[in-house]
């Protein structure tokens, strides 16, 4: 069901008289923003919003919002299948893991996870399960890092004690990324942010500004590009969004700073750009992003690729992205689906069969929380 249109109004209402001449995004969304610039003559890839509700697709594809899984989350973050069909969803702020019956909805809490230090856009994050471990990407007292633990079996519905599986990941009050994902190849990834220090993102010795990709112990995985290291890909400004399209292509969704988001076509060793380059900046050494959007129609978080496209949940967008796929190239123009319809968006992820489940971000302190935010949305895609 779509959020209440009261709820909507009243914050319009609050918004024209509380932050007329402030930035329209929050901290998340555009931190360290300097004056706009203005955009390049040229932007092919560029796109703006679709009809707001918009069903069908030019390229062929739709989305259908078939239900509310479950409702009344607080600050969610990280999503994870688990084998049969529930799913794990972690709390940012309240630093903790819920199940949640992937047919009813039903909640049960498997605990707090011991050692999260909330704050800012830090805390309890990406979740990943892999043969018997829950993961989780999380900001501790000294930085982020990746820890795992023991679920099912002799555990039951209760998490054994973290493991560190990779530390060391510069924290900040912006840019802590968060995503993490198993791979094809069965490698866990990680996206990453610059925390705020642009210098991180093209300085190949700090884990800061990258994606990374480690062995399921935390080892910098056979054949990554620079020896000895975890670091896959660099240049990135605040990674939230990586999936792989169906030829194992590695695809991610960045935050941009004023004028461009992106999305990404990841091969390991290439250099994104940032802080030298932001959106199709045409400069030599740097990749240029598949799709860019300007900043208020995205601030891109989770990624999910289902029947031939990527699908992109936006934040300050509060909307839907399709990205149709030919390759590894788009087909056609991006479109957006739900656009204003569920207010901010931070997680997607394809289940089977042309299903993606769907996570609002309204109680993360940056949206307006109306009567059952934040939730998860069953969608069917066609």
């Amino acid at each position: 069901m779509s959020r209440p249109a009261v709820v909507k109004a009243l914050w319009g209402a609050a918004v024209l008289v509380l932050v007329a001449g402030c930035s329209s995004g929050g901290a998340e969304d555009r931190p360290g923003a300097s004056p706009p610039t203005s955009a390049p003559a040229s932007a092919p890839t560029t796109v703006s919003a679709g009809p707001s509700g918009s069903a069908t697709a030019s390229a062929g594809g739709r989305v259908t919002v078939s239900g509310t899984l479950t409702e009344g989350l607080k600050s969610p973050w990280g999503l994870a299948e688990l084998p049969g069909g529930d799913l794990l969803v972690s709390s940012r702020d309240e630093r903790t893991i819920t199940k949640v019956d992937g047919r009813t909805g039903a909640k049960t809490s498997l605990g707090e996870v011991p050692g999260v230090v909330p704050g800012g856009e830090g805390g309890l994050m990406g979740l990943a399960v892999h043969d018997g471990w829950v993961y989780a990407y999380l900001t501790a007292e000294s930085d982020n890092r990746v820890v795992r633990m023991r679920y099912g079996g002799a555990e039951g519905d209760r998490l054994g004690a973290p493991q560190p599986v990779l530390t060391g990941i510069p924290k900040g009050i912006v840019h802590n990324g968060g995503r993490i994902a198993f791979g094809p190849d069965g490698m866990l990834y990680a996206g990453t942010g610059e925390t705020g220090r642009t210098g991180l993102a093209q300085d190949r010795r700090s884990l800061g500004g990258k994606i990374l990709r480690m062995t399921p112990e935390g080892k910098p995985a056979p054949g990554n590009p620079f020896p000895g290291s975890v670091v896959y890909s660099y240049g990135h400004r605040n990674v939230q969004g990586i999936a792989w399209d169906a030829a194992g292509r590695l695809w991610a969704a960045e935050f941009g700073q004023n004028t461009w988001d992106e999305l990404n076509l990841v091969e390991p060793g290439k250099n994104y750009g940032w802080p030298e380059a932001e959106g199709q900046a045409g400069k030599a050494g740097f990749v240029d992003p598949v799709a860019q959007w300007p900043t208020s129609e995205a601030s891109p978080s989770g990624i999910a690729f289902a029947r031939g496209a990527i699908w992109m949940a936006g934040l300050r967008g509060e909307r839907l992205w399709r990205v149709p796929l030919s390759g590894a190239e788009r087909s056609g123009d991006p479109e957006a689906f739900l656009t204003e319809e569920y207010g901010r968006l931070r997680t997607v992820l394809a289940g089977g069969g042309g299903r993606l489940w769907l996570v609002t971000s309204e109680t993360d302190t940056r949206g307006t929380p109306g009567p059952g935010d934040d939730r998860i949305l069953r969608l069917e895609v066609s």
